[in-house]
């Protein structure tokens, strides 16, 4: 998962807004999924939203070996732009066989009887982490095996925390001991934390406090509660006190880049800050700890995809054994190696923090992550919601909140 999908990941596809028109207009895909099925050999089309050249061959080299030993075809293609590209194809009926499906759109596919509900039909499935299986379940149903993911961590600047006077006992894990550690940081003359501006960041502290922004099976929303606003105000609180940034405030586009120019001692990224600090400042050395727990324990936020099987396929059996592919233990690991993505299967985390131990933070959040917003037509929603946090400075946290539950409550019922 990279930074850069997951901006694209933020933005609502007009082929997909499409596809979710034609459906409530009674051009669903609940009325093809019985459409003959093909047991010969299958030539199956994989679309992929890559992340770079490194993802495109390895899940190239992927299909070709399981091809060959199976006696199927398989087509890798990378899209251009995978919310788009997807959409148009699944209002046009032509869909690929397998495809990335990325969880801020899952919601959205599932609901309109797009996808092939397959997810109790591959191998074991319950050693994909909790969380990452309650992200792609619909309706009770678990439809896509998750392909990697990833969660959010704090990262610490050590040269500029020596700098400020700081050591290994100042590192936080409390809201109370992020605040301090901060004010420290400050009395120095550094910025403490660059902290990025939306729902995919400030989310977390909701967690932190016991809230979220949806219920768990994404049909009531849960946005306007004590919890929730306590954390608003503690970021609200951050903000005033000059304890954090947002990027803009530090002429960065997003928080890595804030960071890698040491604009600020610390910030809250994924494990893809990894390989934008090693292309783009290689001189940073830095630390990844798990996120400071609030009060009412642990949080963070994942961001994963699965492997969509297209509901239309005429190759569900052999789309199904190439996910189960796909998604074993060592072809991901293989994959982890090749672009830095971390295994959703649980049986080899032990290996993979073996392979790479300054990740195990990022590891050991999926105990306690929190997906995205798991609920169809809620992208305008979210956008908003956005809007409100990128004020929350000059704000209202609690207006804030109760708008997102207005907004939400009636694209829900909608």
């Amino acid at each position: 998962m990279t930074t850069r999908s997951l901006r694209r990941a933020t933005v609502a596809g007009v082929a997909a807004v499409a596809l979710l028109g034609s459906a409530a207009c009674g051009s669903g895909f609940d009325d093809s999924t019985d459409a003959a099925q093909s047991t010969g050999p299958a030539s199956l089309q994989i679309l992929i939203g890559s992340s770079g050249d490194a993802e495109t061959k390895a899940v190239q080299a992927a299909a070709a070996t399981w091809a060959a030993g199976s006696g199927n075809s398989a087509t890798v293609t990378p899209a251009q732009d995978l919310t788009q590209q997807l959409g148009q194809a699944l209002a046009g009926g032509s869909p690929p066989d397998v495809f990335y499906v990325d969880a801020s759109r899952f919601a959205d596919y599932a609901s309109v009887g797009a996808l092939e509900p397959y997810g109790d039909r591959i191998s074991s499935p319950d050693d994909f982490y909790p969380s990452l299986r309650t992200t792609f379940t619909y309706d009770g149903k678990l439809y896509c095996a998750p392909k990697d993911f990833s969660t959010l961590a704090l990262q610490i600047n050590t040269d500029l925390w020596a700098k400020a006077g700081l050591t290994d006992a100042d590192v936080p894990t409390t809201w109370d001991q992020l605040t301090a550690a901060a004010r420290k940081i400050k009395a120095k003359g550094l910025v403490p934390l660059a902290l990025g501006d939306t729902r995919d960041r400030i989310g977390a502290f909701l967690v932190q406090n016991g809230g979220w922004l949806v219920s768990p099976d994404g049909k009531q929303a849960t946005a306007d509660t004590p919890e929730n606003l306590a954390a608003l105000q503690y970021v609200r609180t951050m903000l005033d006190e000059g304890l954090a940034r947002y990027p803009k405030q530090l002429d960065a586009g997003w928080s890595g880049e804030a960071f890698g120019k040491g604009k600020a001692v610390m910030t809250i990224e994924g494990n893809w800050i990894k390989g934008a600090l090693q292309n783009d400042f290689p001189d940073v050395k830095y630390r990844v700890v798990e996120l400071p727990a609030g009060p009412k324990g642990k949080g963070t936020l994942s961001f994963t995809q699965c492997w969509g099987v297209a509901a239309k396929s005429r190759y569900k059996e052999q789309a199904i054994k190439f996910v189960e592919a796909m998604t074993a233990g060592d072809q991901q690991m293989t994959f982890a190696k090749a672009f830095g993505v971390m295994p959703s299967r649980q049986s080899v985390r032990d290996q993979y923090t073996a392979a790479f131990p300054a990740d195990k933070p990022f590891v050991d959040g999926a105990q306690y992550a929190q997906g995205p917003v798991n609920a169809p037509k809620m992208d305008s929603v979210l956008g908003d919601l956005d809007t409100g946090l990128q004020g929350l400075a000059n704000g209202d946290p609690k207006a804030v909140l109760a708008r997102f539950d207005a907004n939400a409550k009636a694209a829900l019922a909608g």
